[in-house]
């Protein structure tokens, strides 16, 4: 059984969400790559805004290739969520309720996710060209200059992903051998 979920991602909607489960998303989700969080921490710190306001978002960790003629994105696999473990607590804490990438999560953002009330969900590596046709638009909103890494609004359409660590901090990673 898929759940279906709507954003915003509230704490209510993350409340009956358990690991293992599978999900569809839908509405607005952010991309943004270890650059641009680099870019969201500093400005954080400089009691500068963020590009988007973060409470109740979803950040996915992708840099989408360029559209090809007829497309809205081109290739758009998620990365390597370690990377950005650095940068992801501090955001959690100013609101974020998902994200969304490939591999575990370090102690910090465990604790962080059972903390505030947040969800990691996990999407298939290797699958970009299938999950792009999920996107129904995409919009560069902050930091251009990164190229691919680029902060962008995606609007999807049951954009498949599987509950990796719920609010609790329950990880599927960790509770299946």
């Amino acid at each position: 059984m898929q759940i279906k979920i709507e954003t915003p991602l509230t704490k209510e909607k993350i409340s009956g969400l358990k690991s293992g489960d599978s999900v569809l998303i839908s509405g607005e989700i952010y991309t943004a790559r270890d650059a641009a969080h680099k870019r969201m921490t500093e400005a954080v710190n400089n009691g500068d805004a963020l590009p988007f306001d973060i409470k109740d978002k979803i950040i996915y960790y992708a840099g989408p290739t360029p559209a090809k003629p007829g497309h809205v994105i081109g290739s758009c696999g998620p990365t390597t969520s370690g990377r950005m473990d650095a940068y992801a607590p501090a955001l959690i804490r100013l609101g974020l309720t998902g994200m969304i990438g490939k591999g575990d999560r370090s102690a910090e953002v465990t604790n962080a996710i059972t903390e505030c009330g947040a969800v990691y969900f996990g999407a298939i590596g290797g699958a970009g060209a299938l999950i792009s046709k999920c996107v129904v638009s995409s919009e560069i909103i902050a930091y251009e200059d990164l190229g691919t890494e680029a902060v962008r609004r995606l609007k999807v359409k049951d954009f498949p992903a599987v509950v990796i660590i719920d609010k609790d901090g329950n990880n599927l990673y960790h509770s299946r051998a």
